[in-house]
């Protein structure tokens, strides 16, 4: 008995997708998105100053309130610029939080030293005490 292994239907079409490289492809631009997103995360442009020990772990459940310092000396409430008085506002409405996060400030290293001490003494005028400076590890 002789086999035959010829098709019956060479030119039918094929009914079914192969969705294997769409999935492939799916997970190739999640990877790409989960590497990049951190990288947008910090958009203000600033030098932070060096510090010669490594950086304090933070506590998992700690709150944080972010306040730049670009080198022209404007001011940002997360990454919405503004000027002394709203940011005196902004920080008197922190102030009545019953948990108030900790301020983190982010400082140019080039700013004058002045910029800083008049925001941290902005932040102890509304009687919060929880500050964290940023700085990057040598």
């Amino acid at each position: 008995m002789a086999r035959t292994f010829r098709r019956k239907e060479r030119l039918s079409a094929l009914s079914e997708i192969n969705v294997t490289p769409l999935i492939d492809l799916a997970f190739a631009l999640l990877i790409i998105f989960m590497i990049t997103t951190p990288l947008f995360e910090q958009a203000i442009e600033i030098d932070l100053p060096a510090e010669s020990q490594k950086p304090q772990q933070d506590k998992k459940d700690t709150k944080f309130q972010l306040i730049s310092i670009d080198p022209g000396g404007d001011y940002y409430w997360g990454k919405k610029q503004v000027d002394l008085d709203e940011l005196h506002l902004l920080l008197s409405n922190l102030a009545l939080e019953t948990l108030p996060p900790v301020i983190e400030i982010r400082a140019d290293s080039r700013l004058p030293y002045q910029n800083v001490i008049t925001l941290i003494d902005l932040i102890k005028q509304n009687n919060l005490t929880q500050i964290s400076l940023d700085t990057k590890v040598k």
